[in-house]
């Protein structure tokens, strides 16, 4: 009698062959990494998740500090901690989404050696893990809109766009995951990028509408802001939930193209390298 395997492995023959049927398969294995990563991350520190909100609360107050007290930079007089916070807590996000799914290779090379399994799982899991993050975060800004809003009298108020929210945060971990699987390809070969990450990601905040205002730049400046794909993002949730700021749907569609076609160069290299990083990790 023939017998019936329950699982076939088939190289790939394609570099464009996702699986995601495979990738879908391998769901509880995504679960398994998320608990992994969020538990990991915190483990041995003293106070654990209360760094979700630390984090972007200390960003924001040095922000208030710094750009609104000292460089007197306008915030459409929206209150300053609000509007740094807004832009502060998606860009985080996009941050951790880059950094961690940077490592990808070099952090799970342990696991990819030894079992198969779809190795996009672990960039995707990274990103579901820094999701978590962010939701928490977010709720930390909705009390304080309630707080400025109710409380303090502000000038805010919500309006269509607060509508793409989860939109404009799927294209954050999509574009965030793009760029951190084409870098985590190229660091199985150069680790020295590894180091260039971080800093390279903070110059990227200063091309970025986080800590000011776009209205405030000229016309041909804000164009060339806008054709940074994160700008746009920024701005219709800022926009969206403050009423602040200026927002351009071209630009955004702009965006989107720059989101596809990063994710497809990511992946194209991803399922290149990930046939021989072994060699070189």
């Amino acid at each position: 009698m023939e017998k019936q395997w329950t699982a076939v492995i088939r190289p790939k023959n394609n570099l464009l062959d996702l699986k995601l049927k495979e990738v879908w398969k391998y769901r509880d294995l995504i679960k398994l990494f998320v608990a992994r990563d969020f538990k990991t991350r915190y483990k041995q520190t003293l106070l654990g998740p209360l760094w979700f909100i630390i984090q972007p609360l200390l960003t924001t107050v040095i922000f208030n500090f710094v750009f609104k007290g000292i460089a007197g930079l306008s915030t459409e007089g929206v209150p300053a901690f609000l509007f740094y916070l807004a832009g502060n807590v998606p860009w985080l996000y996009f941050a951790s989404c880059i950094t961690n799914t940077s490592n990808t290779f070099v952090n799970n090379s342990a696991v990819f050696g030894k079992v198969y399994f779809p190795r996009l799982t672990a960039p995707i899991s990274t990103v579901i893990t820094a999701l978590i993050n962010f939701f928490i975060q977010f709720v930390m800004f909705l009390l304080f809109w309630l707080y400025y809003y109710f409380l303090r009298g502000a000038s805010i108020h919500i309006n269509w766009a607060a509508a793409l929210t989860p939109v404009l945060i799927l294209q954050l971990a999509i574009l965030g995951m793009g760029f951190g699987i084409i870098i985590s390809s190229l660091t199985t070969k150069y680790r020295d990028l590894q180091v260039l990450v971080g800093f390279g990601v903070s110059l990227w905040m200063f091309a970025t509408p986080v800590i000011y205002a776009s209205s405030a730049l000229n016309d041909s400046t804000y164009r060339m802001l806008m054709l940074n794909p994160v700008s746009p993002i920024i701005e219709i949730l800022r926009y969206g939930w403050l009423g602040a700021g200026r927002i351009s749907l071209a630009y955004w569609g702009i965006s989107w193209i720059s989101t596809v076609l990063v994710l497809f160069i990511g992946i194209i290299i991803f399922n290149r390298v990930e046939k021989t990083f072994m060699d070189t990790v």
